[in-house]
């Protein structure tokens, strides 16, 4: 039996399509929660230094 294995490289357009669409999704979220981040950390270590 000579059976033929079908082509598994899968739909690599989509999955470049989803990875790039997924880091522009982090960017977005990074930059409108970067200042709340930022202020979190500072009130953080501002709390520790004058303990």
């Amino acid at each position: 039996m000579n059976r033929r294995v079908p082509d598994e490289r899968g739909d690599v357009p989509g999955w470049v399509l989803i990875t790039l669409m997924t880091a522009g999704l982090v960017v977005l979220m990074w930059s409108v929660a970067a200042p709340a981040l930022r202020g979190v950390f500072e009130q953080a270590l501002a709390k520790v230094a004058s303990f």
